[in-house]
């Protein structure tokens, strides 16, 4: 039985989704629905029921999940023990996280992962931070570097990596944000524009700041990511409250000033690795959630 077919079919009954699973084995949903109807002929039964809307394992399927699994395990033991002397650990992990985490948080974790387990591949995929945790639960990745809710979902689990407090920036160019600032000792929060996330940990932060302040909160623009929103102040757009963390990794973190600590108010961010309970069992998953473990907090 060729072990591809069992690969596309565990990423299909991960995900019960043929976009998002070939995704995940980089291939196109015409290839992956042909070999995953190899694989049923093969077998001789239905593994999948699937119809224009919704796609659903079979009780054939959800018992041919534990053989996969131990095939594949079993595969890539004997590579391990004919290939080398000593065991080592075989596998492809896809991780999403943020630009700026992927040059702090994740590099540190990495460089372990390289020296430890050299066999183990990454597929990295960065993107808005607000979308790490759900990347994970709909599969789209099987780990990802995330700031961690207020309410942890029951099926994720997660590790602390490091910590970051928000700060609130504004620009250093003239223009009329600044001289709002430098108008007056007692900021009128109310008058200036901000620059806020689209949706995420960060955004649920500065309302929470507007509430305790009393401030009538005007946006000037919402932005994914908040090296874009760094971008957008030193422009003079507006000021945004943003992790520490991306400022200090900021190409741009000279041209804008910070005007205000938000720790005092507002939590910051405790930032960790993100995974799927049912998945910490795979060795590769759990070889760099190890690493993770491992790290020393930080507090930047």
């Amino acid at each position: 039985m060729d072990h591809k077919h069992l690969n596309y079919f565990l990423a299909l009954a991960k995900t019960l989704h043929f976009a998002r699973a070939s995704e995940l084995c980089h291939i196109s949903a015409p290839t992956l629905s042909r070999n995953i109807k190899q694989l049923e002929e093969e077998v001789g039964v239905v593994l999948f029921n699937r119809d224009n809307r919704t796609v659903k394992l079979t009780r054939e399927g959800e018992s041919f999940i534990e053989y996969a699994n131990a095939t594949l395990a079993n595969w890539h033991r004997f590579k391990a023990n004919v290939q080398e002397p000593q065991q080592h650990v075989y596998g492809n992990v896809s991780i999403y996280c943020s630009v700026t985490a992927s040059y702090s948080f994740l590099h540190q974790i990495l460089e372990q992962l390289r020296m430890q387990h050299p066999y183990i591949e990454i597929t990295l995929n960065t993107g808005d931070p607000a979308l790490a945790i759900n990347r994970v639960l709909d599969g789209h990745e099987d780990m990802a570097i995330a700031a961690k809710p207020l309410k942890l979902p029951g099926q994720i689990a997660f590790t602390s990596v490091g910590y970051s407090p928000l700060v609130l920036i504004a620009p250093k160019i003239a223009c009329p944000i600044s001289e709002k600032l430098s108008a007056s000792e007692q900021i009128d929060w109310s008058d200036l524009e901000f620059i806020v996330a689209e949706q995420g940990l960060s955004r649920q932060r500065l309302e929470q700041w507007w509430r305790k302040k009393n401030i009538h909160g005007r946006i000037y623009a919402q932005v994914a990511g908040h090296e874009a929103m760094v971008s957008m102040v030193s422009l003079g757009l507006g000021i945004a409250m943003v992790p520490k963390i991306v400022l200090d990794n900021s190409p741009l973190k000279d041209k804008v000033q910070i005007v205000s600590d938000a720790e005092q108010t507002v939590a910051g961010f405790e930032i960790g690795l993100a995974v799927l309970n049912k998945e910490r069992h795979d060795p590769a998953l759990n070889a760099i959630w190890s690493i993770a473990q491992s790290l020393t907090q930080q507090a930047i």
